[in-house]
């Protein structure tokens, strides 16, 4: 808890806002065909898990990229590897490849998930760059020096 809290109160002193999903996706088991419902964030079910964002955080996301110039994404908003928990990924990616491919939005998508989730979802072509490093093209957003690139230079 207090972890989460100081990289909320980090952000904020930074001007950076956090979107919390609001709603969500449960199920009471990770499978194919079985019966899924949305709820708030704060009243999942015991005896279920999350498994992906709902649609009202989706539109959230989508609402506050309108007016973002550049996006870095690294990682799926969901268990995306079996509908009907690919859905937020997939219109979030779909959304956001269309932004890019109208020169409203660069794009920047880093990581094997995350590469597979916009595969899956059939919107990687309108993404700027991709990336299929995951942690180490975190540390490389970061400014960290990547051994490989050092070797390289």
């Amino acid at each position: 808890k207090d972890s989460a809290r100081n990289i909320l109160n980090s952000a904020e002193k930074a001007g950076c806002r956090i979107l919390l999903p609001t709603d969500v996706v449960v199920a009471k088991e990770f499978n194919v065909n079985v019966e899924s419902f949305v709820v708030p964030v704060n009243e999942c079910p015991e005896a279920s898990m999350i498994l992906d964002v709902g649609p009202q955080t989706v539109e959230r996301i989508k609402e506050s990229l309108l007016n973002t110039e550049t996006l870095i994404w690294n990682g799926p908003l969901g268990a995306f590897e079996i509908r009907p928990f690919d859905r937020a990924t997939s219109d979030l990616a779909n959304f956001v490849s269309k932004l890019s491919n109208n020169n409203k939005l660069v794009s920047i998508a880093g990581g094997g998930d995350t590469l597979a989730a916009l595969k899956n979802a059939e919107a990687s072509y309108g993404f700027s760059y991709l990336s299929t490093a995951g942690g180490a093209f975190l540390e490389w957003m970061e400014g960290k020096k990547l051994p490989g690139i050092t070797a390289l230079q």
